[in-house]
């Protein structure tokens, strides 16, 4: 039997996040712990993620070492394996039911062993952790694998990964394998840490159904400079993608006697909609949750389609209903919605029921009236931020009255502003009325968080949705019934096939789309489909009946938020019984990591309910490096039979947490690294003279006096193609709103802004491009990125690098973001802190744009003509563009192109 003998011990942090997971193992070798290998193999299969992270350390310290392996994973995956190999010696982890593991992890604290309590750190993650303690020169080999089946949402599946290992690691390698036989249509990547001498670290390939993406750098590439030991490796790398689809009965994969069916067809026309918004303007909505609250209204009702109909109720104490019925979304309607939600304000209570029946009941009327149009669709969007205060206020009555209104007749969609919000209550009254529930987080994107909601709901295709497959062929399906098939997503059935059952799958989708039945029919040859994944030696094998598995796992614990007390327990049951044999850790299981002996801390990570206290429940340090010292006291006492202390790893489903801004980061090389030696236009030569004057010398000694003017930074800096000195630097002056800065229809850009003259500034500058189709919105708080209705809100000053087909996004922690392709004008956009504070645009590569560039801005590049200087001061010159004259000044300004606080350079003025 091993015994451990007292050691002083220091602490260190391991956090791995993989496909949403996030590895940071703690710094570093001068404290003992040397990670010297870490690998992350994710392998998807069809949608299906199966990811193994290996981290390999060191204890290189004279002292016993306590390493902590922490780490997030997606709320929706599930821990298949975690096991730790110590000295040749495998620790492995052992699923079991929750109430043993818990009877367990109790009783060990009634004998007053300490407790580790891990709980969510964010909007997509659930942590869990395991300690153990490291004697000299000893190593220890960490090894997790998680599966999860990856959602489309707006069109794209992610693949997230967060790298941040805290030190130099010697063998430092990420693989990613994508196989899909339907066809990958768009590959793209993004990083936060990724910059141009990192870049041959990334190689990544691709064809038709294949793609591999590996990482791999090296010491000197991780190494911030020759001089600093610290890793420049801290951040996230992302993989988005899409597969080809076609008007069809949807994509079928077949396996090792298990089918999966996607269906997401691609053609479709969008079905009208009558949606109704149900807003929460209590007193506790006030500040900046109904700011973001009208602000995202107005986007939203924008974006309705001209064939919807729609009204407002908005509620505290009492529902208000902005319009007796519900009208269509013209623009006047639009315009005077916008004005409407422009004006609400947050006072009283929190009267949801009478809110939500009065939207049943308006949609109940017009439904009798016939006033909602054959094949549309009728939605109900609830946003509220507390529990019911007024008028009835016990939750199970409110669902109750909600379902019987309903009749399921209309769909129920609830967000939950913020933390006060009784989550589970929403969830339910969401999943009972063909709904779900979403949280929205308190932070500086919370509008674009309601937008992004309301995109996936916003284009509906298809109603009444079933998948049908002959009983002579297939022996148990998944859930194959679906109210409402929206764009941008994906249905997903999977299922069992008979052992003798026919060689062809016949497969049918029905559903109805505006005012008639379709059905969508796809058939499979069994062995045809078998051999697509035979040969691929990075397929996970298996993989289909661990998808059947695990979605059924997802659907029966959704199931159980609203089934019926008398079905609850046989979904229980169930449910424990497919967790147990497939090895997942679920709601119901926990996993119980055997330790070496004598090391009897025990740890419990749970998957906490969505909707618990974020205060409480965050770990605190999350996400920094802890140390900690004390005695290890070799105690006899154990969790465990077998001579083992062990610590539990359970879930509990769901995710709270601290709200989480969405951070896409990467440090950024020059500009002359970018792109070379900048352009710069030059007037013909002239010979400066200075004039002294009384005046002159007045306004001197008063500057001196009183300290100089600090040098102001312009608007927009300026190259012109075919001079080579000097910039014109461009300050708004008389222009207000929104203008049209430039556009050229043959680069597919346009720049547009909106100048306000009472404060120096533009309050938004937005970039569209055309290939890709992608819009850039930069605010003085922050960037915004939307494709393919996907919004993606960026801080200012985090690196970002960002790779689509066609256009590349890179972002400096000074804050300058570039937009640049090999082909196109590079655009620049900053948010300045220095004199005259404001947004800022900067153009590169100025030769590229076309004869048909136009544009406040655009026109200096349409046959510019500098009329000779004035004899008596040439530091003024005129310029003629497109019948319009402009006055330009020789002055000093700010260059804001370089890092904080910028240089001074001599440039030629113009007001616009």
């Amino acid at each position: 039997m091993k015994t451990r003998a007292p050691a002083r011990t220091s602490g260190i942090m391991l956090i791995l996040l993989p496909l949403l997971a996030v590895l940071q193992p703690t710094t570093a070798q001068k404290n003992g712990i040397d990670i010297y290998s870490l690998t992350v193999d994710s392998r998807v299969s069809a949608r299906f993620a199966h990811t193994v992270i290996t981290s390999r350390v060191v204890n290189r310290a004279d002292l016993m070492q306590e390493a902590t392996f922490q780490m997030e994973l997606p709320k929706k995956a599930f821990i298949t394996n975690f096991s730790m190999v110590i000295d040749g010696v495998t620790y492995p982890g052992n699923i079991k039911e929750k109430a043993v593991a818990q009877e367990q992890y109790h009783a060990a604290v009634a004998r007053g062993e300490s407790a580790g309590l891990v709980r969510a750190t964010g909007r997509k993650m659930e942590q869990f952790q395991v300690s153990v303690s490291v004697a000299p020169a000893a190593k220890v080999t960490f090894e997790l694998v998680y599966e999860e089946l990856l959602q489309r949402h707006l069109g794209a599946y992610e693949l997230l990964l967060k790298i941040r290992p805290q030190q130099l690691v010697q063998h430092l390698q990420v693989d990613i394998h994508i196989f899909e036989p339907q066809g990958i249509s768009f590959l793209e990547t993004e990083s936060t840490f990724l910059t141009n001498q990192l870049v041959d670290a990334l190689t990544s390939s691709q064809n038709k159904t294949k793609a591999h993406i590996r990482f791999k750098p090296s010491l000197s590439q991780q190494q911030k400079s020759s001089e600093q030991q610290d890793t420049v490796l801290d951040g996230s790398f992302i993989i988005r993608y899409d597969v080809n689809r076609t008007l069809s009965g949807g994509s079928i994969h077949i396996e090792n006697g298990y089918f999966v069916h996607y269906f997401a067809p691609e053609g479709l026309p969008t079905m009208p909609k009558n949606v109704i918004f149900v807003i929460d303007t209590s007193g506790s909505m006030s500040g900046k949750k109904i700011q973001q609250t009208r602000e995202a209204l107005m986007k939203i009702l924008d974006d309705l389609n001209p064939k919807d109909q729609f009204n407002l109720i908005i509620f505290s104490s009492e529902a208000t209903q902005w319009k007796p019925s519900l009208l269509p979304a013209s623009a006047e309607n639009v315009n005077e919605a916008k004005n409407y939600a422009a004006s609400i304000q947050a006072r009283g209570g929190t009267n949801i029921n009478q809110a939500v029946l009065n939207a049943v009941k308006l949609l109940e009327e017009s439904n009798r009236a016939e006033l909602l149009p054959s094949g549309s669709v009728a939605l109900i969007i609830l946003l509220t931020d507390g529990d019911p205060t007024v008028g009835e206020t016990n939750p199970s009555r409110i669902q109750e009255n909600v379902r019987e209104a309903i009749g399921g007749q209309f769909s129920l969609f609830c967000l939950g502003f913020g933390f006060d919000v009784n989550y589970a209550f929403l969830e339910k009254l969401g999943l009972e009325n063909g709904g779900l529930a979403r949280r929205i987080y308190e932070d500086s994107d919370s509008a674009l968080q309601l937008q992004d909601f309301y995109q996936e709901v916003a284009n509906p295709l298809m109603t009444a949705v079933a998948f049908e497959y002959p009983s002579s062929a297939v022996e148990t399906v998944t859930q194959d019934k679906f109210r409402l098939l929206f764009k941008g997503s994906e249905m997903v059935v999977a299922g069992k096939l008979r052992d003798q059952g026919p060689d062809v799958l016949l497969a049918k989708v029905s559903g109805r789309v505006n005012k008639q039945n379709f059905t969508f029919q796809t058939e499979s040859r069994v062995a045809e489909k078998e051999e697509e994944f035979q040969s691929p030696k990075y397929v996970f094998h298996n993989f289909i009946e661990r998808l059947w598995a695990y979605l059924t796992i997802q659907q029966q614990l959704e199931q159980m938020v609203s089934a019926p007390d008398a079905e609850q327990q046989a979904l229980k049951n169930q449910t424990l019984s497919l967790s147990l044999k497939y090895n997942f850790v679920t709601p119901l299981t926990s996993m119980v990591v055997t330790k070496p002996e004598g090391q009897n801390q025990s740890q419990v990570a749970e998957k906490p309910v969505e909707g618990g206290s974020r205060h409480k429940d965050l770990p605190s340090g999350v996400g920094h490096t802890v140390f900690r010292s004390h005695h290890v006291v070799d105690s006899g006492a154990r969790i465990i039979g077998g001579g083992a202390a062990e610590a539990l790893l359970t879930g509990r489903g769901g995710v709270s947490g601290q709200a989480g801004f969405r951070k896409k980061l990467t440090s950024f090389p020059t500009m002359t690294e970018l792109l070379g030696p900048p352009l710069a236009p030059a007037p013909p030569p002239f010979h400066h003279h200075t004039q002294l004057t009384l005046s002159n010398v007045v306004l001197a000694t008063a500057a001196t006096a009183s300290g100089p003017a600090p040098t102001q930074a312009p608007h927009a800096i300026l190259p012109l193609p075919g001079q080579s000195v000097d910039r014109l630097c461009v300050d708004f002056r008389h222009s207000q709103g929104p203008v049209n800065l430039l556009s050229d229809p043959d680069q597919g850009v346009e720049v547009t802004g909106e100048y306000e003259k009472k404060k120096d500034q533009f309050s938004w500058i937005k970039v569209a491009f055309k290939d890709p189709l992608l819009q850039v919105q930069a605010f003085p708080e922050h960037v915004v990125v939307i494709q393919n209705q996907r919004s993606s809100a960026y801080k200012w000053k985090k690196t970002l690098f960002l790779v689509i087909p066609g256009l590349k996004m890179t972002m400096d922690e000074a804050g300058l973001l570039l937009l640049s392709s090999p082909h196109k004008v590079t655009i620049g956009l900053l948010s300045w802190e220095g004199p005259g504070a404001g947004l800022r645009l900067l153009l590169r590569n100025t030769d590229r744009f076309s004869s048909h560039v136009s544009g406040l801005l655009g026109q200096f590049y349409q046959n510019l003509l500098w009329e000779p200087p004035a004899a008596a001061d040439d530091s003024k010159r005129t310029l003629r563009v497109q019948g319009n004259e402009y006055t330009a000044t020789r002055e000093l300004k700010l260059d804001y192109q370089e890092r904080p606080p910028g240089t001074e350079i001599s440039c030629w003025r113009v007001e616009l």
